[in-house]
């Protein structure tokens, strides 16, 4: 028995909270995980990817659980204190139709936290009982991910057959840890036919608990929003969403307020679906609900949109990004920005990721230096404004690396385009992006450091006019509203914006010697994306430039 259980239990009589008279089985499930992790280090919780879903988001997680049947099984794969569990099976006791039993299977590998577990389901069992369901639990204190390790070898794919009938589950809701694992770890290898580099251990929980699922199963998780566009996630979109038809996702507006307490930032989706082969072309019109709130607070008061799920999730294309637009004005911008003819590669152009990593280059580094005699020019994101570049700054950090033998860490003094790599959610414009014109710096070289994306035209130099429209078009709220409906992420990759539909060149230059010539030039950018309507999409050929 280890020191934690032995705590667990040595405490409980004295310290370990008891049930109140009339508490809910959830109220009751979330004070035993408030208690639980009072006693824990951060390094035990973080280590255990230990965050407890608010009792709201419980409650509305289990409200979206679409199962019935006199026999229920329900699977938690990682059970923690046995919240969500709770608001399951509290939920499912309250339909109409509500079961004659629940079976719970609750895989908590924190065996201390598998005692406060077994004592939240035996209340709640004993609550439930008394609207004529009976709970009966199994916990099972171990790795859900290695005791089902043998679905992620390559041997035994995840996606089962068409005639797969091992799904036993009627039920899957899940607040799976999160927490990048190392290239080396034995899970990541054997889960290589899933995901891409460095994976997050959720998404193997969210693949895993879909495959535990019988045809027709419910399930619902809250994760970070990650797993819908990027590289590292489009193996495992492959892969879940052929098992899992999406039936609604709820999106939190803000980065800060779904795990308030457990003092994350994170971008949390509620994503609920059905286990259901082959849904793509089976139901091409099946509708995908997608609704937002800021946060907890106002969950009841969300916005809501539909729209066919195919629309959302084309499983035919190469990234099969999940796109979710939450309003009519989000899916005229999808609508408008995917009907776009080009891209960068189109237009001969590419996207690299500034190659100075201060760390790395710290003997480098000044905050002083002769340019060009010695020293180049070195950009940060602090120097990069909507459509504005401005160096130096004379502020903390060092604006100068010696030149001198410096390798690949400069680039030649040329025409780009730069894009802040991250941005806080809560900024107005996820995309910030400015022109640099190579005559405003000094000297043949210049040093992008590592937070900065920049575009060029490796045979050849962008024209001023190029630079001004691309840099302008990122700024539009068009495209910040399409980048914010298919990338969940408050880092903007080289990948997705490789990935991104642009106008037609014609329409580029127009709008760049429009901003060029404008007082207001972010007023002028947006001005010209709205002239956009439904037949004008293409945006082939200049709009409104006199």
């Amino acid at each position: 028995m280890t020191a934690l259980v032995r705590q667990a239990r040595s405490t409980s009589a004295e310290e370990r909270p008891i049930s109140r008279r009339g508490e809910r089985p959830t109220e009751f499930a979330d004070r035993l995980g408030g208690w639980y992790l009072r006693h824990q280090t951060n390094e035990h919780r973080k280590a255990h990817g230990l965050y407890l879903t608010p009792v709201a988001v419980a409650d509305f997680m289990a409200q979206r659980l679409s199962v019935s049947g006199k026999h229920l099984r329900v699977l938690d794969p990682a059970a923690g204190s046995g919240l969500l569990c709770c608001a399951a099976v509290e939920a499912l006791a309250r339909v109409n139709a509500k079961p004659n039993s629940i079976e719970l299977v609750a895989y908590e590998v924190d065996r201390a936290l598998a005692s406060v577990l077994s004592v939240a389901l035996g209340y709640l069992a004993d609550c439930v009982a008394a609207q004529g369901v009976k709970v009966t639990f199994r916990i099972e204190a171990r790795d859900f991910l290695a005791t089902h390790g043998d679905a992620l070898r390559p041997s035994a794919p995840i996606l089962p057959s068409e005639d797969n009938t091992t799904g036993t589950f009627d039920a899957v809701i899940a607040n799976p840890p999160y927490f990048k694992l190392s290239r080396a770890d034995p899970r990541a290898l054997a889960a290589a036919e899933i995901v891409h580099g460095q994976p997050n251990i959720y998404a193997l929980f969210m693949a895993l608990a879909g495959t535990l699922l019988r045809q027709g199963g419910s399930f619902v998780s809250i994760t970070p929003r990650s797993f819908a566009s990027g590289s590292y996630f489009r193996k495992f979109r492959t892969v879940f969403f052929e098992l899992i038809r999406p039936t609604h996702v709820h999106v939190f507006g803000s980065r800060k307020d779904a795990f308030r307490r457990d003092d994350v930032l994170q971008e949390n989706v509620i994503l609920v679906g059905e286990r259901e082969s082959k849904w793509s072309s089976a139901k091409p019109s099946a509708k995908l609900t997608v609704s937002q709130s800021r946060g907890v607070g106002d969950l009841n008061e969300a916005c809501i949109w539909r729209l066919r799920a195919v629309a959302a999730l084309d499983l035919r294309s190469t990234n099969k990004v999940l796109k979710l637009p939450a309003s009519e004005e989000d899916e005229n911008a999808l609508r408008a920005v995917e009907s776009w003819p080009s891209s960068l590669q189109a237009l001969g152009l590419r996207i690299s990721t500034g190659p100075v990593v201060p760390f790395r280059a710290r003997t480098r580094l000044g905050a002083t230096g002769d340019v060009p005699a010695t020293h180049a020019p070195l950009l940060w994101m602090n120097h990069v404004r909507p459509l504005r570049t401005t160096w130096p700054l004379s502020g903390p950090k060092s604006e100068f690396i010696r030149a001198e033998d410096a390798g690949t860490l400069l680039v030649r003094n040329r025409n780009y385009v730069l894009l802040r790599r991250f941005s806080a959610k809560e900024e107005p414009r996820r995309l910030v992006a400015a022109p640099y014109l190579a005559r405003n710096f000094p000297g043949p070289a210049v040093g992008f450091e590592n937070h900065l994306n920049y575009i060029h035209r490796p045979d050849g130099e962008l024209m001023d006019d190029e630079v001004w429209g691309l840099a302008a078009l990122y700024n539009t709220r068009l495209l910040d509203t399409y980048f914010r409906i298919v990338n969940g992420n408050t880092q903007v990759n080289a990948t997705e914006l490789r990935a991104m539909p642009l106008p037609a060149h014609a329409a580029i230059i127009a709008l760049g010697r429009r901003v060029r010539a404008s007082s207001d030039p972010l007023r002028a950018a947006d001005e010209y994306a709205a002239h956009m309507t439904a037949k004008d999409y293409r945006m082939e050929q200049p709009i409104g430039v006199g």
